[in-house]
């Protein structure tokens, strides 16, 4: 049963948190300091330069976490789009180090679903449309990840509460949101519109172990909502970005994009890519106060999400006491 996913994931008592694969930020450092605290965390395969060093950081997070029982899972996050040129040795060495989450992204989740259940891992789908929802529910995700508007990086352009209810007419199963999930109110309130965990990106760009530049992590404690541009210009595909990073590369926001090809040929980590130079963020950036270690974070979100716990409860016991709800 998908459901059961849950508690095997998100075991009562464990915060329900993916820390999202950020593409040149996320690395091994950040995956296990994740699943450390409490959080599961991931990488996105790409990051490595060559699929030698990808085997060396998922050697790496392997035996970091080895025997830590008290270490929740981390997740490997790969390109399925058909230019991609490294899948094929990647998901050898996805059956290889068997993570136990593999998200997919930019294409269908079936092209991974054989070799990731052969060894009881889990499959969740980004999703960034309802039509995108149900191509990967009935390709047989078993999770879906609703990227919505807000997002970094290559955003959404759904509203949450609209998104979320639209997919739930037809997906009963385990449901990640992602957007805006900035702090453990943030993380409850997802709950509460209907999905079962948050996907948070932009809380862990400005951690001690991301592989974000440090004048990237301090621009994002220095910015807010108001220093973001949502636009095509950097890739053809609509995104957040930090304005003067833009400004400093010579793109103009108001560009459309066009002429700009899904292309992941090569090493897309590697030269003068313009996203390496244009800098993402998501408008939950204002939560971003210091540059702090991952552990520190995510204890943070933990007590936030307990206090808005004890808010709600304290909220409904009024209500049933003042008779508001019967």
């Amino acid at each position: 049963m998908k459901r059961d996913i849950l508690q095997e994931l998100f075991p009562t008592g464990r915060l329900p948190l993916l820390a999202a694969p950020m593409f040149l930020v996320s690395g091994p450092e950040l995956a296990v300091a994740c699943a450390r605290a409490g959080a599961i965390g991931s990488f996105p395969a790409p990051n490595a330069r060559s699929v030698e060093i990808l085997e060396n950081w998922l050697q790496q997070v392997s035996a970091a976490l080895a025997g830590q029982t008290d270490a929740v899972p981390w997740a490997l996050n790969m390109i399925v789009h058909s230019t991609y040129d490294r899948f094929e040795r990647e998901l050898e060495l996805v059956l290889k180090y068997q993570p136990k989450v593999v998200t997919t992204a930019l294409g269908s989740p079936k092209r991974v679903l054989e070799q990731v259940h052969s060894y009881g891992g889990v499959v969740m789908a980004d999703v960034i449309t309802p039509t995108l929802a149900r191509k990967a529910a009935d390709a047989g995700a078993d999770a879906l990840i609703l990227v919505t508007q807000g997002a970094g990086g290559h955003t959404g352009s759904y509203n949450p509460f609209a998104f979320i209810a639209e997919v739930r007419k037809f997906w009963s199963g385990p449901l990640g949101l992602a957007g805006c999930i900035s702090s453990g109110s943030d993380l409850r309130a997802a709950q509460l519109m209907g999905a079962d965990f948050g996907v948070a990106g932009t809380r862990f760009i400005a951690t001690e172990e991301s592989m974000a530049a440090p004048a990237y992590r301090q621009l994002l404690v220095d910015s807010d909502i108001e220093d973001l541009v949502e636009s095509k210009a950097v890739s053809g595909v609509t995104g957040n970005w930090l304005r003067s990073t833009m400004a400093s590369a010579g793109i103009d926001p108001a560009g459309d994009g066009k002429g700009k090809q899904i292309d992941f040929s090569g090493d897309i980590s590697a030269g003068k890519k313009a996203w390496r130079d244009v800098w993402s963020s998501g408008q939950g950036v204002g939560a971003v106060e210091r540059i702090s270690p991952v552990r520190d974070v995510v204890a943070t979100l933990r007590s936030e999400y307990r206090a808005a716990l004890q808010a709600e409860l304290a909220f409904v016991t009024r209500a049933l006491e003042q008779g508001v709800v019967t």
